[in-house]
This record gives structure tokens, C-alpha cells and sequence, in this order.
């Protein structure tokens, strides 16, 4: 499905019905990384809605500038579209920094939040000077560049040579990214506000999901936010690495579908 929202088109699957849940990509992915999660959320009773953010998947990428007030600006449009008022957010990886950007300027807009696989501070100097520099290659030489660097940290180092129908999956996903989408995706990133010292302003149910085996963003961020917004969950999924939710779907939908259950209705 598309919408029409902030003058781009947006893609987005809706399916099932119930107290609706928005799950939101990490980079440089989009919205079919929750296919394990389908049957899980909807035959549980819950409204599942995944979108592609702008410049991902299939939705428009255009021209920048992209940032997480823009990204966050769409998922709300998006709730507008569907008539939504309040939905439980979860984000993973650069999507968990899109909620936290949710939580500071739509507070009234979520009703639950997941923080899936993220973290919490902003980069480092090295950090943006690597993001430049990724941004600045990748216009020149295309989304294989991205590819072929994010490829090996996705996953757990054994899923890499157990699982390689699903590593070939998701390198297609990445490989088939429009440049300028990444580009501004690691320029948002690269300009993302730092929540680290910020973590108890955020006021709703909450649940951090870690990996066992992230490489990307290890298990330990995901224990500070759990440690730093009241109140929240704590959960790890095991033998998983920065794809947990398709790595070991089983072990990931428990978490979530524990944490969905314990709110009731919103």
C-alpha cells in the first residue's frame, strides 16, 4: 500500500486488527525485516502496520536533506492517514532513534514503546566521519558499497554461514536501496540527538529487546536504556545477532507479544 504523506509516497503493509503496533526498520532496510513478525502480532489480536521510511524499500527517495524529525514527521503523518491516534512504536536499530525522536515530540501520539537492537547516545566524532564518508561513497559507487560493508555485522557470525538463504535475502534488500536514501539516512544518523542523559523523560510502557550476538550494537545499550527509562522491560534474544527479529523469530516474538499482552488495550 501507499500513502500520500509530507509530499512523498510512503509504502506500508496494514494487516489485522486490534490495538494497532507500528515496527519501523533499521538501516539500511526496510519494512519486509518483519515478515517473522506477521502471523505472530495479528493472530495475538493486534494490528500490525511496517512502514518503509522515506528513501527505503519502496517508498520515494528523494533528494535531501533526511533526519529523524523528518522520519518521525512521516510515521505520524502515516497514523493520520490510517486514522490512528495512538499506537505502540517499536524501532529498531536507526529506527529506535526515529521513536526516541517520537517520544520527545509526540509523546501523545505512543502508547507503548520497543526499543529494538538501538541505543540510546548519539556517534562519536569518529562516528560521524565515518558516516560522511559512507554517505559521500555510496553516491558515487552505489548501494553495494553499503551492502558489502553492513552485510557481515548484521548477523551473528554463525548465522553468516548457517543461514545463507536469509544473509542472501537481506543483501538484496540492501543492494536494491536507492543511493540518496542511504546517503540521508546516514546523514540523519550522523545528526541524531544524543538521548543518553535523557532516557527517564520518556513516560510510557517500554521495553528494550537485545541480541546475544549483536555486533552492531551490542546487548549492553540495549541494558542502558532498560536501566535509564522507567519502568521498562528488559529482554535479550539468544544466538541472534543485529537481526534478532528474523534470526531467532520465535525467541523475539515472545518478547514482544509478552510485553503487547501486559498493556491491555490502547
Amino acid at each position: 500500500m501507499q500513502a500520500l504523506v509530507n509530499g512523498i509516497s510512503l509504502a506500508y503493509d496494514d494487516q489485522g486488527s486490534g490495538p494497532p503496533l507500528i515496527l519501523i526498520h533499521g538501516f539500511p532496510l526496510q519494512r519486509k525485516m518483519w515478515h517473522p513478525q506477521i502471523q505472530a502480532v495479528t493472530g495475538a489480536g493486534f494490528r500490525l502496520v511496517t512502514p518503509d521510511l522515506r528513501g527505503f524499500g519502496e517508498s520515494d527517495a528523494p533528494d535531501g536533506p533526511y533526519s529523524m524529525e523528518i522520519f518521525a514527521d512521516d510515521i505520524v503523518a502515516l497514523m493520520d492517514h490510517l486514522s490512528i491516534g495512538q499506537a505502540v512504536i517499536g524501532g529498531m536499530s536507526m529506527g529506535g532513534y526515529v521513536l526516541m525522536n517520537l517520544l520527545e515530540r509526540y509523546p501523545e501520539r505512543v502508547a507503548g514503546a520497543c526499543f529494538i537492537v538501538t541505543r540510546a547516545p548519539a556517534d562519536d566524532e569518529a562516528g560521524k566521519a565515518r558516516r560522511l564518508h559512507l554517505a559521500q561513497e555510496v553516491m558515487k559507487f552505489g548501494p553495494q558499497l553499503v551492502a558489502d560493508a553492513f552485510v557481515e555485522v548484521l548477523f551473528a557470525e554463525q548465522n553468516l554461514t548457517e543461514r545463507p538463504k536469509l544473509v542472501e535475502e537481506v543483501y538484496g534488500w540492501m543492494s536494491a536501496t536507492d543511493s540518496r536514501g542511504l546517503a540521508g539516512g546516514l546523514l540523519a544518523m550522523r545528526e541524531r540527538t544524543d538521548y543518553g542523559a535523557f532516557l527517564d523523560r520518556f513516560r510510557v510502557p517500554a521495553l528494550a529487546i537485545g541480541a546475544e550476538d549483536d555486533r552492531a550494537i551490542p546487548a549492553e545499550f540495549s541494558r542502558a536504556i532498560a536501566a535509564g527509562v522507567p519502568g521498562c522491560r528488559f529482554c535479550i534474544v539468544p544466538e541472534a545477532g543485529h537481526l534478532a527479529n528474523l534470526e531467532h523469530p520465535g525467541a523475539f516474538n515472545d518478547c514482544l507479544l509478552e510485553f503487547l499482552t501486559s498493556l491491555g488495550s490502547w
